[in-house]
């Protein structure tokens, strides 16, 4: 477990550095938290379950030896994923008549008609922009 969680950490390290945004893909969230956390991870997390929020829990644990950068960025990357979350939660509600009208879709299954969502005419000005913040565009 320990090997595949450094090289999660080596993978997510070669990623492209991130623009600022309100909400960030979890791709990009976790490129951040590697290149900015990486070695603390690596050194204080070891064996602990690389989701977010164990990762967030055993980062706060271990503040006192974080680097500055380490404990900026930590506290933003968690609070973009949790952004990112909440948007994906609001395009149910955002959506719901384009989902159920334009897509003959669900809200209880938003997931399934997003890529009906991203390329039919006719989406509402709301939705489309739940559909942004989410990462969906």
């Amino acid at each position: 477990m320990i090997r595949g969680f450094v090289t999660f950490i080596v993978l997510a390290l070669g990623m492209p550095s991130l623009a600022a945004a309100e909400t960030m893909s979890f791709g990009d969230a976790l490129g951040l938290l590697a290149k900015s956390c990486g070695a603390e991870i690596v050194a204080n997390c070891r064996g602990v379950n690389p989701d977010p929020l164990r990762l967030k829990e055993c980062l706060s644990r271990n503040r006192d030896v974080l680097t500055p950068q380490c404990q900026t960025d930590y506290l933003a990357v968690f609070d973009a994923i949790q952004k990112r979350i909440a948007a994906r939660v609001t395009v149910a509600n955002a959506c719901q008549r384009e989902i159920v009208k334009l897509c003959n879709g669900s809200t209880r299954e938003t997931s399934k008609s997003v890529p009906c969502l991203t390329t039919t005419k006719g989406v509402g000005v709301n939705c489309t922009r739940a559909m942004g913040e989410a990462g969906y565009r």
